[in-house]
């Protein structure tokens, strides 16, 4: 699942040098998927990835608000934090368990690939310069933050 989930980023995102720091891809009858990238190094690539909701209590919701590695060296990406509220009931009972982390860890990654299926289904595409993307791709003048840490535009490269 993990190289399946690479596979996808690469696709959605491109190559990490090629990668903007911050971008919005639209796409005709879908909500705007947004994008930044946390850190770069040589090897791995931390982002934030996420679709925002209208909040009457907030203003914006993030959700599903994931942070995800890619290890290039590696060839896998992975879900490495999650920060969204899951309504469904069900979903507590795994959390509170001895062995939530491996499953947990399990059902985020599973759902990242899913949601990249779905993404790629839909058009979205972070790729600059892409002849056959179907969206819209924004990488300059984004209002809304995407994390609690401001873009500084110090990405490592």
């Amino acid at each position: 699942m993990y190289e399946a989930n690479y596979i996808r980023l690469r696709k959605l995102c491109g190559h990490k040098d090629s990668m903007p720091p911050i971008a919005v891809s639209r796409v005709a009858q879908g909500m705007d998927l947004y994008l930044q990238v946390l850190e770069q190094t040589r090897y791995t690539s931390t982002i934030a990835l996420t679709y925002y909701f209208t909040d009457a209590h907030h203003g914006f919701l993030a959700y599903p608000d994931l942070k995800l590695r890619i290890y290039y060296d590696a060839l896998q990406a992975e879900v490495i934090s999650q920060s969204f509220k899951c309504k469904n009931r069900g979903w507590s009972k795994y959390t509170n368990s001895a062995c939530s982390s491996l499953l947990t860890r399990w059902k985020m990654n599973r759902f990242l690939f899913k949601w990249l299926s779905f993404c790629n289904q839909q058009g979205h595409s972070f790729i600059v310069h892409d002849q056959s993307q179907q969206n819209f791709l924004l990488t300059e003048g984004i209002e809304v933050p995407l994390q609690s840490i401001p873009y500084s535009g110090n990405v490592l490269q």
